[in-house]
């Protein structure tokens, strides 16, 4: 366990997305670090992520983007509709115990074609998978942006629900917190 204490806190790591945000609002261009005496330096000392990003894989939400950060600061983990299984959960707890972050994002958006799918139409095949979990998470919601947020709070929960993150949550002070990315604005809305 790496759990370090050079570690920013979960609060130092929200503090730090919320102004990544505020820049990456006023920015025209990509401003994360991506040089190459970066990419060395992580190639050679390995990778020092903050937070730990779950969310959907829509081409439109680029958490290091949106949080104006590059290479080494965020653990990112993209699914459509950003929803967690055991493949996701055994990436977070990877992440938080041998990479030492004590934030999980569980990144929702606006006009998720997921969250529409699953309001909206019969998806088939493989997608279903996707498409059945926020179903069990919306319910009878009728308000895209209300299920938007159902969305987020239930994958919020199945994280919460995993004995490894709940002793971490005691122990390191790990925090799980949803995010809601505004497609149209840029902003992200914490929902803590």
């Amino acid at each position: 366990m790496s759990h370090n204490m050079d570690n920013l806190t979960a609060d130092e790591a929200l503090a730090r997305l919320r102004e990544g945000n505020a820049r990456y609002l006023a920015a025209e261009q990509g401003i994360g670090n991506v040089s190459l005496e970066l990419r060395r330096e992580t190639f050679d000392h390995g990778q020092r992520p903050y937070a730990i990003v779950l969310a959907c894989s829509d081409s439109r939400v680029i958490p290091e983007a949106i949080f104006s950060a590059g290479i080494g600061e965020l653990f990112v983990i993209r699914v459509a509709g950003n929803v967690v299984d055991n493949h996701q959960l055994g990436s977070i707890e990877y992440a938080e115990d041998h990479l030492g972050c004590n934030l999980v994002v569980v990144l929702g958006h606006t006009a998720c074609g997921a969250v529409d799918a699953a309001m909206h139409h019969e998806p088939y095949g493989t997608v279903k998978f996707i498409t059945d979990e926020i179903a069990d998470a919306i319910g009878d919601e009728q308000d895209e942006a209300a299920a938007c947020l159902a969305n987020v709070a239930h994958s919020v929960r199945r994280i919460e629900e995993s004995r490894k993150v709940r002793a971490d949550e005691a122990e390191h002070g790990l925090r799980v917190v949803g995010a809601l990315y505004h497609t149209d604005t840029g902003g992200v809305e914490f929902l803590d």
